[in-house]
């Protein structure tokens, strides 16, 4: 069954948890739906993981849609985010509006996150307007290149609110609050009534978002406060790769039996036709 917008509010009513899983390929989006997560997210951080920058803000629209369109070709049955990257939104409304379109008739997505900030309430508002569904993506945001964890302080808690609600206000179908201290992350999900997801905002949300390197501890380095690696598959990895390695170097692989052959008395006719 197809999970939807819809489902996800049925979920939040019913004080039912959604899984979210980040991850931006064919292959990596077919493994997260057997294993029954409800939502896919083709995040930017796909700049650092799949290309190796630094920071999100390189990666580009066409590389974006490309990859959503894979997931959604993985995974037709579950609610697809697209993320828009940094060159999707900076040029202005217009622009932004246009993107989003193309993420939705390209690539196939559901609904589209953008990284939001009061100043962004107009361009939010004109993506609704046209149609497609928005998702904004407060508290921490990679985009501006400040990691660091936001609403620690009475005064930064109230803002963080107050932009989420207006968010709603202006038709805002679910919300990301990244790096949101836990207790204005509580406030935010328990006043609104669209599903809110937590990337490192603590446990009452409604959803849970971390990316499959994460999860598979497939990145070089320690994983983020807020985040887990449910298991070793990194290491797993490298073993394999270095038994194929030393099976290709000792001539054990492959064998006969990984190969092809001829149709019997094929050979002996080829060996009179060149000789």
């Amino acid at each position: 069954m197809k999970v939807t917008i819809e489902t996800l509010r049925q979920a939040k009513a019913n004080r039912q948890k959604f899984s979210v899983v980040s991850c931006y390929d064919y292959t990596s989006a077919k493994l997260v739906a057997a294993a029954g997560v409800d939502v896919l997210l083709v995040g930017d951080s796909a700049s650092q993981f799949m290309l190796g920058f630094d920071s999100t803000l390189p990666v580009t629209m066409d590389f974006m849609l490309a990859i959503t369109a894979a997931v959604r070709r993985a995974a037709p049955d579950l609610l697809l985010v697209a993320d828009m990257p940094y060159a999707g939104c900076r040029n202005g409304t217009a622009e932004t509006v246009i993107n989003a379109e193309r993420f939705a008739k390209q690539a196939g997505a559901d609904i589209v996150k953008i990284e939001t900030a009061e100043s962004d309430i107009e361009t939010i508002k004109a993506v609704i307007s046209s149609g497609i569904p928005v998702m904004p993506h407060l508290g921490i945001r990679p985009q501006t290149g400040k990691y660091k964890a936001e609403g620690a302080t009475a005064d930064v808690a109230a803002e963080i609110i107050k932009l989420a609600e207006q968010m709603y206000k202006a038709g805002a179908e679910m919300l990301l609050l990244e790096g949101t201290a836990r207790e204005a992350a509580k406030i935010i999900t328990e006043k609104l009534p669209i599903p809110v997801i937590s990337c490192g905002s603590g446990p009452d949300c409604n959803g849970q978002v971390l990316i499959l390197p994460d999860i598979l501890n497939l990145k070089d380095g320690p994983v983020p406060k807020f985040s887990k690696s449910f298991a070793d598959i990194g290491k797993a990895s490298i073993d394999a790769i270095a038994s194929y390695d030393r099976q290709i170097k000792q001539g054990t692989f492959p064998d006969d039996s990984h190969s092809y052959h001829m149709k019997s008395g094929e050979y002996e006719k080829l060996k009179r036709l060149i000789s």
